[in-house]
């Protein structure tokens, strides 16, 4: 029995930190307590010494003095203040009234809104909850499908996952220890093709179910002409200037996500007081929703540390990697794998957790079959951007259900989340198959070969100073002492 204890320790702690999870016990505490409960019986059996575990005390510091992770509170703050100053009522009511003329134009202005907003906030909540007050009962009054209406919502708002400066992106590109600079370029095309497979559904729909997605009727497009304009510059100049400063100071390498999330919330103070929504209150509701946040994250990721060093003491690495690596069909059946586990897993997990805790068992088997690592993040974004909208347990359900009408069924909202669902995966396999849509955006390594580098000195043939002269003999007689 100790022997079968010994050599499937690390299994048996992986089933044991699941079983927890799947019961409903916080993660952050699973973690930690799985973690330390496999740790003291490890040093009974003599697998790992018992100062390993003093290893904690500089995992832990490693947590709290991480500089990347301050981009998380920061992204939080904007979000909620952007999600309250009037910026998506001016975003959708004038792309409504551009796109209202055409079959599906509401679900158009839903989708661009909600790409427009997951550049600016990073945050899903903030956009469902925005886009879910603002246009669910606009598109419910003009007859769109109950069920076509919740699902593009809270589609639109997952978007907001994959796009720059998505949290989940930062918190990728620290668990697999890249650049968040390259891990946002990367995901650009990504978060693209996100958008026009969800807008060419939509088109869709619009010819062969016409009737689930009405054009607004001529009473209803109140805006033409100049004044249409006016309306959507007045939201889309202040929402490119902020992108700008989030995002375009950290593609051309002036600032760090941290210090541009800094600048975001100060632009988004300022959206909010030129809108006239600035006050105490919203300071507050902002600094509420972050500081719980930020505590979520950090206490996860305290546990999550508690139980990757205990897990590494007794081999869990080396086993997770010999066991994904010597899967059947190489690359391609680890990535079939890796794709499916997420897709389930994140029906009992949300995103945090599964970058915490799955990730990091998940990077070593991928580096080693040679895996770019940025397009392993970007990809594993997308498909846990399901982990928001699949029922029972999707947050952008939770969120939606609890800003709806009372009118509409909990069902309608599950069943309308499934077609969107399905385009998610589908830029899974669009990634897989075609992963240039990631390492296009980055800079390709420059390969040099050492045998054609030629080194021009002045003084030498082919340079402007002249012949060349031979250099002075060495004299160990006449060089200096040290």
């Amino acid at each position: 029995m100790i022997e079968l204890l010994t050599e499937y320790m690390a299994p048996l702690m992986f089933v044991g930190l699941i079983f927890f999870m799947v019961i409903g016990y916080p993660a952050a505490f699973s973690l930690a307590a799985v973690g330390l409960f496999f740790g003291l019986i490890a040093i009974e059996l003599g697998l790992i010494a018992p100062d390993f575990l003093g290893n904690l005390t500089y995992q832990l510091f490693s947590v709290l003095s991480n500089e990347l992770l301050l981009a998380i509170p920061f992204f939080t703050f904007m979000g909620v203040i952007l999600e309250r100053c009037g910026l998506a009522e001016d975003l959708l009511e004038g792309f409504g009234q551009l796109f209202g003329g055409v079959r599906g134009g509401l679900s158009y202005a839903v989708i661009l809104v909600g790409a427009i907003l997951g550049a600016i906030t990073g945050t899903v909540a903030a956009s469902v909850i925005a886009m879910g007050l603002i246009s669910l009962p606009v598109m419910t009054r003009y007859g769109y499908n109950v069920r076509h209406a919740t699902g593009v919502i809270a589609a639109s708002g997952t978007i907001t996952q994959l796009i720059p400066p998505s949290l989940v992106l930062i918190v990728l590109a620290d668990q697999l220890q890249r650049s968040p600079g390259d891990m946002y370029i990367g995901a650009t095309g990504a978060s693209i093709v996100q958008v026009l497979l969800f807008a060419g559904w939509v088109f869709i729909l619009s010819i062969f179910r016409p009737d689930h997605v009405p054009a607004l009727p001529p009473e209803a497009r109140t805006l033409r002409g100049w004044p249409l304009i006016v309306k959507c510059a007045h939201g889309m100049i202040p929402s490119l200037a902020l992108i700008f400063v989030v995002l375009g100071t950290i593609f051309m390498g002036l600032a760090t996500p941290t210090e541009a999330g800094a600048m975001g919330v100060v632009g988004a103070i300022l959206l909010a007081w030129m809108n006239r929504r600035l006050s105490w209150k919203l300071i507050y509701q902002g600094m509420d929703m972050t500081m719980r946040l930020t505590a979520m994250v950090v206490f996860i990721l305290l546990g999550a540390r508690v139980f990757s060093l205990v897990f590494q003491g007794v081999g869990g690495s080396h086993w997770i990697e010999g066991m994904l690596t010597s899967l059947p069909g190489g690359v391609v059946g680890f990535l079939v794998f890796v794709n499916l586990f997420i897709f389930v897993i994140a029906f009992f997990l949300d995103f945090f957790e599964i970058a915490f805790i799955i990730v990091p068992l998940l990077a070593p088997a991928a580096s080693a079959l040679g895996i770019d690592l940025i397009w392993f993040g970007v990809m594993i974004c997308a498909n846990m951007q399901t982990s928001f909208m699949h029922p029972p347990f999707g947050f952008a359900l939770f969120y939606l259900r609890g800003i709806a009408p009372k009118t509409i069924k909990t069902s309608d909202i599950y069943w309308g989340a499934i077609p969107w669902v399905v385009l998610q995966l589908i830029l899974v396999g669009l990634l897989i198959a075609f992963p240039g849509m990631v390492t296009y955006f980055l800079d390709a390594n420059v390969v040099q070969d050492l045998d054609k580098i030629q080194i021009l000195v002045p003084g030498a043939p082919g340079s402007a100073g002249g012949g060349l002269t031979t250099p002075p003999a060495f004299d160990l007689n006449t060089a200096p002492k040290f």
